[in-house]
């Protein structure tokens, strides 16, 4: 039975790119080597991670704008801390509008004075906050472009001030944005790129070296771009799949058509949501995210012939994040419409029955 993959990361990948990538770990070109068993000094690799960080600019309509790409180790995560040591050097502010904003808060807190500039910590962070100023003598200002467990999704962007600093690894490459607003942009591969084990990092080099501080080799952003982001071994597998998903994508017609297929996945769920009575969004309506629909039962004692149909419908990882519970539905660029329209005919036919 075909299975529709809803999980949140990681994420579905283009079936096309799954069989590249797996002919590749087999022989890499017709070389007889494997991909994971080259050398990354080889001709071959270096060629990869250049394709894939020219792509990466070139689909943001970054290229020649002062910005440089780099995959990287460590998660997201670890950039809550490379932001930090590379930009703070009095206080920094942050919008805290979900779970991992407010742990890029607690990581940056390490270093020195950070200040949340608005929250909707209040309302289990099922809005995202507005009206805030950004103090102009701050060092950066971070914010969280789309919230996985929460699904909600900031519409507009503050012309800040300040360089700043956006987490998007859960749609990056999922809609049209001015992504000159940005001076660092970073993101795990594993929500809308490739899988997990890389973070593409893109940053724009004029921000760099204004720091007292001593940075460690592996967290300073400026040695990794001198190194053309092989300062290290890379994750050689992450960013060649990462590399063939960004093909795919430039082949599908680059971020403005697949914003479009993702507007038509977000509208026929959030519509089904809306419509029937038996389910219930969790995200304040003007903000919720095409990557991920949150919703919940209004009658729990549902559940379980929900999950039941769900299940014999080839449905996988709908379920909700523990925060917010109820079911998710993750909406990424490789998802197609069909999967989308079995989920909802599955919820129709739950109305039915009910």
């Amino acid at each position: 039975m075909k299975k529709h993959n809803f999980s949140a990361g990681p994420c579905i990948l283009p079936q096309e790119v799954l069989q590249k990538a797996s002919q590749a770990v087999l022989d890499l070109d017709n070389s007889g080597l494997s991909l994971i068993e080259i050398s990354h000094r080889s001709k071959a690799f270096v060629d990869i991670m250049e394709n894939a960080r020219a792509l990466a600019l070139e689909l943001l309509g970054l290229e020649g704008k002062g910005y440089k790409a780099l995959f990287l180790q460590g998660g997201a995560s670890t950039q809550f801390l490379m932001v930090a040591l590379n930009l703070l050097e009095k206080r920094a502010g942050y919008l805290n509008s979900g779970t991992w904003a407010a742990k890029a808060i607690k990581e940056a807190q390490i270093y020195d004075d950070i200040y949340e500039v608005a929250s909707s910590k209040d309302a289990n962070y099922n809005y995202i906050p507005k009206g805030y100023e950004i103090p102009e003598d701050y060092d950066y200002f971070h914010c969280t472009s789309n919230n996985t467990i929460f699904g909600t999704q900031m519409k507009e962007f503050p012309n800040s001030p300040i360089p700043m600093v956006c987490d998007m690894s859960s749609d990056i490459f999922s809609r049209s944005l001015d992504f000159s607003k940005f001076d660092i942009i970073y993101a795990g591969a594993q929500k809308n790129m490739g899988p997990a084990g890389t973070t593409l990092v893109i940053v724009k080099e004029d921000v760099l070296g204004k720091v007292s501080r001593k940075i460690p080799s592996m967290m300073d952003y400026k040695l990794h771009i001198d190194k053309g982001s092989m300062f290290n071994t890379p994750p050689v597998f992450a960013v060649y799949t990462s590399m063939l998903t960004l093909e795919w994508l430039k082949a599908q017609g680059g971020i403005t058509a697949i914003e479009k297929e993702n507007e038509k996945k977000a509208r026929l769920m959030y519509s089904e949501i809306d419509l029937n009575p038996l389910f219930k969004g969790f995200a304040a309506k003007e903000d919720r995210s095409n990557m991920n629909a949150t919703f919940t039962l209004e009658n729990e004692n549902l559940k379980e012939t929900f999950d039941t149909m769900l299940k014999e419908a080839g449905v996988n990882g709908l379920n909700g994040h523990r925060s917010v519970g109820g079911y998710r539905a993750s909406m990424y660029n490789a998802l197609p419409l069909d999967s989308v329209k079995v989920v909802v005919e599955v919820m129709s036919e739950l109305e039915r029955k009910a």
